[in-house]
């Protein structure tokens, strides 16, 4: 089956955008035929997709998506353009890294001319400068029921040439998007110990606004010799199986007594560390519209969420908990300690573009690191 943009006037060549075809071709799957708007250069990885209207800077800089061609099922992309590289104190102001993490973006309509206030140059242009494909006039509708009915699988994106394709989960992707040395932010009362298994720089926000000291480490760095206030494990890409070291050196951690909070991967590892097992989803939990329910209560949040794996409750020993869980599925959400100052959600708090529901959580563990639960 193949998927033709030139079938559907809606779906040609933009305006003032080069015309170069380009394909998405799925492993065992379809291929769709589209237009280049990016770096004509081919890529391979995991397609997956996001169903978030807005947000595209934040999520193609979100270390999460390492290795993986993501697809945006809102229609119409490149509108607002791109913001500038401005940042403060090492943390970037609008992205969520130094550079967009995604091996090619799919997407149905491109807006070339763009219109914000804040813009500094389209989204091709910024693609271009990263060397990274992206394509549009494909039907994302056709192409996101395919991965839904099916589950995410891997694709690549070619022009020319073939390639071949490319599985990243055998890969150690935390490893590929953590940091490579220890970095320091802020001059805060409270000294957080950061365990980046590829962080957003929103979580560093969250911190540096709540009069936070970070010690950013990598991964597998031992943490334990180091004296903090509260350890969070942050958000990243990939299995958390391939992360022995980290999940060694977080066992060391869950022994004492001092608060910990993990997000997302962080949600994973910390489960691992407590001698649960996780488990890779159909097709992944990737948008900013996810209902969860604070387990227990009648309280349910609207989240954003960016994961392939989820924790296995059932396997979860007698002294943890579920958390949060899914409403849509009933996967976990999110796990806690019963008696000591441990907890985690597999969705982003610190969401940026959004929605900020469930922000608070960064404000119970300052509670928790003052001494409260």
């Amino acid at each position: 089956m193949v998927s033709n943009p030139d079938k559907d006037p809606c779906k040609g060549p933009c305006k003032n955008v080069p015309s170069r075809k380009a394909s998405l071709i799925l492993e065992n799957g379809p291929t769709f035929q589209g237009y280049s708007f990016g770096c004509e250069t081919p890529a391979a990885g995991e397609v997956v997709f996001n169903t978030s209207m807005v947000g595209y800077p934040e999520s193609l800089t979100d270390p999460s998506y390492v290795g993986q061609i993501l697809t945006v099922t809102y229609p119409l992309v490149g509108n607002y353009g791109v913001p500038p590289d401005t940042q403060k104190g090492g943390v970037y102001d609008y992205y969520e890294s130094e550079k967009i993490h995604v091996s090619g973006l799919i997407i149905s309509s491109y807006s070339a001319e763009y219109s914000h206030w804040n813009a500094t140059r389209s989204l091709g242009d910024w693609l271009k400068e990263h060397g990274v494909p992206g394509i549009y006039g494909i039907d994302t509708r056709e192409l996101t029921k395919f991965l839904r009915e099916r589950g995410a699988m891997n694709g690549k994106i070619v022009f020319d040439a073939d390639i071949p394709f490319d599985d990243p989960s055998r890969r150690n992707l935390v490893a590929e998007a953590s940091c490579r040395q220890v970095i320091r932010y802020g001059e805060g009362k409270k000294h957080v110990v950061l365990v980046d298994c590829g962080v957003k720089h929103n979580i560093i926000r969250c911190f540096l606004k709540r009069d936070v000291r970070i010690t950013r480490v990598p991964w597998d760095y031992d943490f334990n010799a180091l004296d903090w206030d509260g350890l969070f494990v942050s958000n990243g890409p990939g299995d958390p199986a391939l992360c022995g070291a980290a999940v060694e050196n977080l066992r060391v951690a869950l022994s004492g007594d001092r608060p910990v909070f993990g997000i997302c991967m962080g949600n994973q590892l910390m489960a691992l560390a407590a001698g649960a097992k996780t488990y890779k989803l159909k097709y992944g939990h990737r948008s900013h519209n996810q209902p969860v329910l604070r387990c227990g209560t009648t309280k349910c949040f609207v989240t954003s969420q960016n994961h392939g794996y989820a924790v296995d409750t059932d396997t979860l020993p007698d002294d943890w908990e579920p958390l949060f869980v899914n409403m849509n599925d009933r996967t976990n959400e999110g796990i806690r300690h019963r008696t000591k100052p441990f907890f985690s959600a597999q969705f982003h708090p610190e969401a940026s573009s959004g929605p900020t529901d469930t922000e608070f959580l960064f404000d119970r563990f300052m509670e928790a690191m003052e001494g409260g639960r």
